[in-house]
């Protein structure tokens, strides 16, 4: 049996009953989408996620990948896993028809991710090529947008190459250089660290994007610029040419995700490492952040499906594991044996799991919905602001979330679900990751006050936060969910409260008081949990609004009403807590001596 369980009519429900994408399908970009077909296309992926993706889940965990003469195989089994995703062209979804893709909205794409990363997110790493190819189109020469249709038609795979050992995620303190050779290449010099996918037997070739400072450029992020290396050159005629001068020179033993190579890259040792800049003009970070923040809204989502899958195995074994008597006839030493689910602190813990799963999806499919109205309204930077201000949430919370309810999740198997005879444990070690790479959550929620709250004075948050009160003021007069909203509104209160505090930080800082942005720092984390919670409570109970005229159809909206009430009623005090926390935030941990920790 597969170990994926996926909940597509949860997805399905969140895709047409609450965000009602159907609507805007049939015109434009997605002319040759409808409902119809957008669900057929679901179930499909769903299909190859339970059954192809899953099927090399254990052996890309268990069996050892190593590094030969630069060189890494992997196993048969992920190879065969991605045969049929590649050979029904559903890595090309999303690309332009131009790129010979399938033009479909972010919504769809990251239903279909969800699921895939879930089921096995080693395949789904190999088979993402596509992105970073379209980044080049979007933003190369005409002759590099020949590569890149290349790059698709050949299914080479890509790679985002950023972190170097002693820099981090202080990016701009990255120190592998680029040399111009006076002929329209470029030689880069340097060694990168935790590069995915940084090589691989799966594809022919593979294209890095690589940051590297041109010589005489300036410090920071600014002096950086993002270059094309190809591990094998392409001559004009499409053909593979001469090994290039990039290797990869450790394979990172890891915690998790064991079958995704996570490789040392070092550049120009053995021979020129030739590199190409892209589009010819060196705008380097902004360039590699359109690859960056995909790949954040990937690690939410694939934090987000990996709870999931995680609540639903602990939810089916604790409907067949029988034991003990129901908790009203212990003292009968006779009493029958229930099945766990009968228990008050397991259907505890599966509901705190069923509750942040589908907010966490709630979260995320918003977010998409988003990057859906930015490409229907490309001139309403609106959208945009909106997307940047939840990236930093949807990356951030939903894999801080996830990770901690997994460990929820084990806790319903008992003693099982600490051992491989369930894949509660490789969840665990898979999902941890999601928490550090692609920003840590620290990095995450300085983002979010610093960049997305601060530096546009609040302008996208407040949007964001009158659409919430609109809703809280938008109940019927005998509304079932009048309690809730009101609820809703406490919850907003307090978070508006928090954020001020630390406003008012920020500007003491300003004003003289330097000391007073540490009071920030220390509170940073909390705040991006508060209002990550206030968006989910909200999705929630929108959620429930639809589901609450349907709860004698099916047992399924009932459900809905009932995650959205548990959630609301667990987050309320939480917020209220990191509320007083932050206006109580006096900064004495900064005076600390380090030799007292």
């Amino acid at each position: 049996m597969s170990h994926y369980k996926s909940n597509l009519r949860d997805i399905e429900f969140n895709l047409h009953e609450v965000l009602e994408i159907q609507d805007y399908l049939g015109s434009g970009d997605w002319a040759d989408l409808d409902r119809e077909t957008v669900d057929d296309m679901l179930t499909e992926i769903e299909r190859i996620a339970t059954e192809d993706f899953a099927a090399s889940y254990v052996d890309q965990d268990r069996i050892p990948l190593e590094l030969v003469d630069g060189e890494i195989t992997i196993p048969d089994s992920v190879k065969k896993s991605l045969k049929t995703f590649k050979e029904g062209g559903w890595n090309r979804l999303g690309l332009t028809e131009e790129l010979g893709g399938t033009p479909v909205p972010p919504t769809v794409i990251w239903a279909m991710s969800e699921m895939l990363m879930a089921a096995n997110t080693t395949a789904h790493f190999y088979g993402g090529g596509g992105l970073f190819a379209r980044v080049l189109f979007e933003e190369g020469t005409e002759e590099q947008k020949e590569l890149a249709k290349l790059w698709i038609e050949r299914d080479w795979g890509g790679t985002m190459v950023l972190t170097e050992p002693d820099a981090g995620s202080d990016v701009g303190a990255g120190i592998t250089k680029a040399i111009d050779r006076g002929d329209g290449t470029w030689h880069i010099e340097g060694v990168k660290r935790f590069i995915t996918g940084g090589e691989q037997d799966v594809d022919e070739n593979i294209i890095h994007l690589v940051l590297a400072r041109p010589e005489g450029a300036g410090p920071g992020t600014k002096g950086l610029s993002l270059f094309i290396v190809p591990k094998y050159l392409v001559a004009d005629d499409g053909s593979l040419g001469p090994r290039n001068g990039v290797y990869a020179t450790n394979l990172e033993k890891k915690m998790g995700i064991k079958g995704s190579t996570t490789c040392e890259m070092t550049f120009g040792v053995d021979g020129p490492a030739v590199g190409y800049l892209v589009g010819n003009n060196h705008d380097g970070i902004r360039q590699m952040f359109r690859v960056v923040e995909w790949a954040r809204m990937m690690i939410g989502t694939k934090a987000m499906g990996t709870l999931s899958t995680g609540y639903l195995n602990a939810l089916e074994y604790a409907q067949e594991r029988v034991q003990g008597a129901d908790l009203t006839e212990v003292a009968d030493k006779t009493a029958p044996r229930v099945p766990i689910i009968r228990h008050p602190n397991v259907r505890r813990m599966l509901m705190k799991q069923k509750a942040y799963a589908e907010g966490l999806r709630a979260l995320v499919f918003y977010a998409a919905w988003v990057q859906d109205q930015i490409q229907l309204h490309p001139d309403d930077d609106h959208w945009k602001r909106r997307n940047d201000l939840l990236l930093p949430m949807v990356k951030g919370y939903s894999s801080e979330k996830a990770y901690e309810l997994l460990a929820t999740s084990m806790q319903v198997f008992g003693g099982s679900g600490y051992t491989q005879d369930y894949p509660i444990e490789q969840y665990i070690r898979d999902a941890k990751i999601d928490t550090i790479y692609e920003g840590t959550t620290g990095i995450q929620a300085l983002d979010l006050f610093f960049r997305k709250i601060a530096r546009d004075q609040g302008s996208a948050l407040a949007a964001l936060s009158a659409e919430i009160v609109e809703f809280i003021k938008g109940g019927a007069e005998d509304d079932p969910l009048a309690a809730e909203r009101e609820k809703l509104g406490t919850i907003l209160d307090d978070v508006q409260t928090q954020l001020g505090s630390m406003v008012e930080y920020l500007m003491a800082s300003i004003a003289g008081d330097k000391q007073e942005i540490y009071k920030v720092g220390l509170q940073t984390d909390a705040l991006l949990e508060s209002l990550s919670e206030i968006v989910i409570a909200w999705q929630m109970l929108r959620h429930a609004e639809i589901a609450i005229e349907k709860v004698d159809e099916d047992p399924f909206y009932l459900g809905k009403v009932e995650s959205a009430r548990w959630l609301l009623n667990d987050v309320a005090p939480k917020v209220a807590a990191r509320c007083d926390a932050a206006t109580a935030e006096d900064g004495s941990l900064m005076d600390l001596p380090v030799e007292a920790f």
